[in-house]
């Protein structure tokens, strides 16, 4: 007697390519003077993650990405005094990163997938962020492409500061303060593993 099973799906894997990726936080000045404010955009530059599925649909895709909080920097153009502040000031006030070092974003399985064209899609993540010790549901959408070995996630999304228990930031007595939502864009490159 002879059994033929089913051929068994492969699982790709994908793993995020940092310097090939743009990843930015923009954080929006409020108050009495806020159009005197300054608008931070801040550069994550210390991230690593995978993506991974196993039908070509993506239907089945996971995402893990891992964010190195300390790794934060200001990017505009602005004098190294105000730079070393704003840094000093989100990285010991805000985001407290000696005591949350990382920031996680999980999503077990994609919520939907629409195919655009060959190898374009639309994608809604519903995952968890966790940040600053606390966790909470996230939605994302993204474009993306997969082209031969390579995989591009682009997007944004907003984030509330208020919802990780995190203050936002005002300066001058609270004339000019940011807004708690704050809006993250990225543009990621993942690599096929073999």
């Amino acid at each position: 007697m002879s059994s033929v099973g089913t051929p068994q799906a492969t699982k790709v894997r994908y793993l995020i390519d940092p310097k090939r990726s743009t990843f930015v936080v923009r954080a929006f000045a409020t108050g009495l003077l806020s159009s005197f404010g300054h608008n931070p955009t801040i550069a994550i530059p210390d991230f690593q993650g995978e993506v991974q599925f196993t039908s070509s649909t993506l239907e089945d895709a996971s995402l893990r990405l891992v964010v190195q909080a300390a790794s934060l920097t200001v990017t505009d153009d602005i004098s190294d005094q105000d730079r070393q502040e704003i840094e000093r000031r989100m990285h010991n006030e805000v985001l407290e990163t000696d005591d949350f070092a990382e920031i996680v974003y999980a999503c077990p399985r994609v919520s939907s997938v629409q195919k655009i064209s060959e190898g374009q899609y639309a994608v809604t993540l519903n995952g968890e962020l966790a940040l600053h010790g606390v966790t909470q549901a996230q939605p994302v959408s993204a474009r993306v492409t997969i082209q031969g070995e390579i995989l591009r996630a682009a997007g944004d999304f907003p984030v509330h500061q208020s919802d990780y228990e995190i203050r936002p930031v005002s300066v001058a007595g609270g004339t000019v303060k940011l807004k708690d939502e704050v809006k993250v864009t990225f543009d990621i490159a993942a690599r096929k593993q073999a």
